[in-house]
């Protein structure tokens, strides 16, 4: 008796847990996202890139650096780019940029990536950021959602 009323609180729990974990697995980590990069570094040559100075996005660590895959055709920066983190790891992002230097306005996508960021998205404005130097903000929305 005993022995079935245990395996019934175990069936309890593991059944109450069970009901729990789609609502919980199932919400995407989401959010705005706030980016400041410079780019002294930057020649407009196909593999320049710049470095991220700030992130409120954890994942998009400081020193993270933006490589352009296409050369600059002045005045329109359009091309693939990879996020690429410091250090140790497989943890990059996919994107493409589009930037007018006439008016510094521009958008940048992430679909998807490597690591930690194989389910990222994101979509951002491109602004200039004189307090950088030759930098640039990004500000927009970014989840982590898996594909259904």
């Amino acid at each position: 008796m005993r022995s079935m009323r245990r395996l019934l609180v175990v069936a309890a729990a593991i059944l109450s847990l069970a009901a729990l974990a789609p609502s919980v697995s199932a919400a995407p980590r989401s959010g705005d996202l706030h980016v400041t990069k410079e780019c002294s570094a930057y020649t407009g040559a196909a593999g320049g890139y710049c470095t991220i100075t700030s992130s409120n996005l954890p994942a998009i660590e400081v020193g993270s650096k933006v490589i352009y895959q296409q050369a600059l055709t002045y005045p329109v920066l359009d091309t693939p780019i990879v996020l690429d983190l410091p250090g140790p790891g497989n943890n990059m992002a996919f994107g493409h940029v589009h930037l007018d230097l006439t008016t510094g306005l521009g958008v940048v996508t992430f679909m998807g990536g490597t690591g930690k960021f194989t389910w990222f998205t994101a979509s951002v404005a491109v602004t200039p950021n004189p307090s950088e130097g030759f930098g640039w903000s990004w500000d927009g929305t970014y989840a982590f959602d898996p594909a259904d």
